[in-house]
């Protein structure tokens, strides 16, 4: 039996959630891979998976035998590549978990660079939905939230931030009239995130103006039922430029169509919140060059600071946001533990 080979299945097969599925992962017949894993059961004289027609799941042992096991795999990869370090290239598959979003609007337009420079890199994008914290079973992790990183046995670092802004088409605008105060939300046809329909509170805050208790003026709006809700960010995005109504998108989304004139910003002395981006990548003894390589090319290519640079481009920049974003991860090589405001603490497993 090829130990190692038969450790990489078992990790796979784990990943993947099933015999099947890690067989067309790993290019190999069904009964190839179940027989690999069942050999190494049998040189460790346990059992790692319990099987049933229906589902899979690991033993206690198998708990423990999977995280030992990544760790000597990351350690027998890190050892490959300390002894080609002669060789300048990279090489390697990168496994990068990222929201669609940000996939479509920004990642896939800037990866033609990445390829460039290292070209026998291969990247595997799974964009399944929102990313709030990172999946072990990825070497990185685009995450995306508006308040602090969840807790969690990994380390991240700040790639961008993002406002949520207020925008239209030009030609539904035309029909209803401009926006000048939150309140006007009421009267118009507003395209809303389930969630954020959920909690049926729109909160503004003005960049400028005081209260009488001397903070930023805020104003809490309860829209109607929405027009359109969606937790698919492109959809929204499309029907906001076909004219359907208003809606608030992150600027990452809106910046083309702010550019090209086909969306306009609305309200933009009011804000909502910002969406701060980290990479997020396991906590591991050794992280792989390749790795290393992408963190600090989505850091060079999305700037990494507390300014949103996609309004700034379109030139309608919030003055306010880098004040009120979460502040960057205190700094580390390569990147950042994961880490509340004003705490340097390590993510709780």
């Amino acid at each position: 039996m090829d130990l190692m080979r038969a450790m990489r299945t078992f990790v796979r097969v784990v990943d993947e959630q099933g015999f099947a599925a890690a067989a067309r992962a790993l290019d190999l017949a069904p009964a190839v891979v179940t027989r690999q894993v069942a050999e190494l059961e049998a040189h460790l004289g346990a059992r790692l998976l319990n099987r049933t027609t229906r589902r899979m799941s690991l033993t206690e042992v198998g708990e423990t035998y999977v995280d030992h096991a990544r760790q000597i795999l990351a350690d027998v990869e890190e050892a490959e590549a300390a002894a080609a370090r002669s060789v300048k290239d990279l090489r390697g598959h990168l496994k990068v978990l990222v929201p669609p979003a940000f996939a479509v609007h920004q990642l896939a337009r800037h990866l033609p660079v990445f390829r460039a420079r290292h070209p026998h890199v291969t990247l595997e994008l799974t964009v399944p939905g929102p990313v709030e914290t990172v999946d072990d079973t990825h070497d990185v992790s685009i995450l995306m939230t508006g308040h602090g990183l969840r807790d969690g046995d990994f380390v991240a670092r700040r790639i961008a931030v993002s406002e949520v802004i207020i925008c239209a088409a030009p030609a539904y605008l035309d029909r209803v009239g401009r926006l000048n105060h939150p309140m006007q939300i009421l009267e118009v046809d507003m395209l809303l995130p389930t969630l954020t329909t959920a909690r049926r509170v729109l909160s503004f805050t003005h960049e400028t103006a005081l209260g009488a208790d001397g903070e930023p003026e805020r104003v809490d709006v309860v829209p109607p039922r929405a027009a359109l809700t969606t937790i698919h960010l492109d959809t929204t995005h499309a029907a906001v430029l076909a004219g359907m109504g208003v809606a608030g998108l992150p600027s990452f989304v809106a910046a083309d169509g702010l550019m090209s004139h086909r969306l306009e910003r609305l309200l933009p002395e009011w804000r909502i919140f910002a969406l701060t981006i980290h990479a997020g990548v396991p906590t591991r003894k050794h992280l792989p060059a390749r790795t290393r390589a992408f963190v600090d090319f989505l850091v060079e290519t999305f700037g990494g600071g507390e300014r949103d640079r996609w309004l700034e481009a379109a030139g309608c920049p919030t003055v306010a946001a880098a004040a009120s974003v979460m502040p960057a991860s205190v700094a580390m090589s390569p990147v950042a533990r994961s880490a509340t405001p004003g705490s340097t603490r390590k993510a709780r497993p």
